[in-house]
């Protein structure tokens, strides 16, 4: 017995300084599985072991007395955590109608609360929500679908432009609404097929996904990918990434062909593209969800290989362009590509004349919100970037948010980049096209034909 009780100490000690630095980090985005619940277990389970320890006179020794007030620690750091969220919340919400009409068109978040999300569409403060899995899971499509067309209703009349309404639908393994939606697969099993097969599947793949997103309210699907399949595996770090299965093929002209098709397929049902994600992450080896990445490539190689696919999508469609965080080493070493001016202004407007929507890829990905993401922030905005992505954690839309209000305060954004970035977002997306889009079939025929227009393209 004496044993356990000393092992239990033990344990206490270690798991102590764990659960401190979890309650003071509540709100980092690696720690979402334990909001909410998860939180309140913590705080209760630390109370507990407090009284525990205390009942058993543990605080009569400077040990033991130690050991009370780590275990005292995690509600406070907790509580401290939560009050600065919400003061950073609070200020963001209190955000001039003139601050927010400058900077709300720029961020697309993800939610987890639909109450939230309408009152940042009411005031302005976001141009665009991203829906994926927990939008969907326990929930039908019509219930989906009506959450979404309010939203378009608050904006209307609010007297403010429609919401870009992104999902993540690429087909294979990284379809987030699929089920309920239909499973497609991924484009890359039709690289083996003969260039007219590969355009007539890749065109129906794009219509099924088109089709069904617009049905939705979806008006931007976060697809193709257009790197390169790389030629060796990935290390095994890669837990997200995976863009080996993925991308289409290690062939430029094979991608170009495939992807021109199903943007095609896409936009017939008023419903634009991203192609992604530049300037190429094939030849990186590193998981960008969690680490940096260097992309050390010299341009001439990329432009004559990895983004080929690129410009040729980007010259005959309205597709809007993610970019990535890898460093884009012989342009920018500085910086990842997502925030570096040399790389959004310097090639995609100046060198490529690309004049279309340009975005980031997540935020709340590890390569930019462990380093500096309000530098960040601040920094694609006067890159030339349109739209900043925060979808994994929409909890982080305040943080990044704040990042931006405070440098538009303090005169560190650029406001012809702005207005210019206000424009290209005004003619960007064929969203009024993707709200009338059948509207008049449901989503439910939509899926039984699916399955038979695949076999029919054999």
């Amino acid at each position: 017995m004496q044993l356990l009780r000393r092992i239990g100490l033990v344990l206490l000690w270690l798991a102590a300084p764990v659960v401190a630095f979890a309650a003071a980090n509540k709100n980092d985005p690696y720690l979402l599985p334990l909001r909410g619940a998860g939180n309140i277990a913590l705080a209760v389970a630390s109370i507990m072991i407090v009284t525990v320890l205390l009942r058993r006179k543990h605080w009569r020794s400077t040990a033991g007395k130690l050991l009370v007030m780590l275990w005292c620690l995690p509600p406070v750091l907790m509580s401290a955590a939560h009050l600065k969220f919400e003061l950073r919340k609070h200020d963001v919400l209190a955000a001039s109608p003139a601050e927010a009409r400058q900077l709300g068109p720029h961020f697309m978040v993800g939610y987890p609360s639909y109450p939230e999300v309408a009152r940042l569409a009411e005031e302005g403060l976001i141009g665009g929500v991203y829906v994926t899995r927990h939008n969907i899971r326990g929930r039908t499509v019509e219930a989906l679908r009506a959450e979404l067309a309010a939203l378009q209703d608050i904006r209307r009349a609010a007297g403010l432009p429609p919401l870009v309404v992104a999902a993540d639908q690429e087909g294979g393994i990284v379809g987030h609404l699929a089920p309920p939606l239909t499973k497609v697969p991924a484009l890359a099993t039709l690289s083996g097929l003969a260039p007219d097969d590969q355009q007539a599947k890749a065109q129906e793949f794009g219509r099924i996904h088109g089709r069904e997103l617009a049905g939705l309210g979806v008006n931007l699907n976060l697809a193709p990918v257009l790197d390169l399949k790389p030629p060796t595996r990935r290390n095994r770090l890669d837990f997200h990434t995976l863009i080996g299965q993925r991308a289409i093929a290690t062939d430029p002209a094979v991608v170009s062909t495939i992807a021109s098709a199903y943007v095609r397929g896409l936009e017939e049902s008023g419903v634009g593209a991203t192609l992604k994600h530049f300037p190429g992450i094939g030849r990186v080896r590193t998981d960008t969800h969690h680490f940096s990445a260097n992309l050390d490539a010299p341009v001439k190689e990329l432009e004559a290989t990895d983004w080929l696919p690129f410009r040729e999508v980007l010259s005959h469609s309205r597709s809007a362009l993610m970019v990535g965080h890898v460093t884009l080493t012989a342009v920018d070493p500085d910086r990842a590509a997502s925030h570096s001016k040399r790389v959004v202004e310097g090639i995609i407007r100046d060198t490529w004349n690309y004049q279309g929507v340009v975005m980031t890829d997540d935020l709340v990905m590890g390569a930019i919100y462990q380093h500096d993401v309000c530098k960040a922030a601040v920094e694609a905005i006067n890159a030339g970037v349109d739209l900043l992505l925060v979808a994994y954690d929409g909890a982080q839309f305040y943080r990044v948010f704040a990042c931006a209000l405070n440098g538009s305060r303090r005169g560190k954004l650029d406001a012809a980049m702005l207005r210019a970035s206000a424009a290209r977002l005004e003619r960007g997306f064929p969203t009024e096209q993707a709200r009338a889009a059948l509207l008049t079939r449901s989503t439910l025929e939509i899926a039984r034909a699916a399955p038979r227009a695949m076999a029919r393209g054999g």
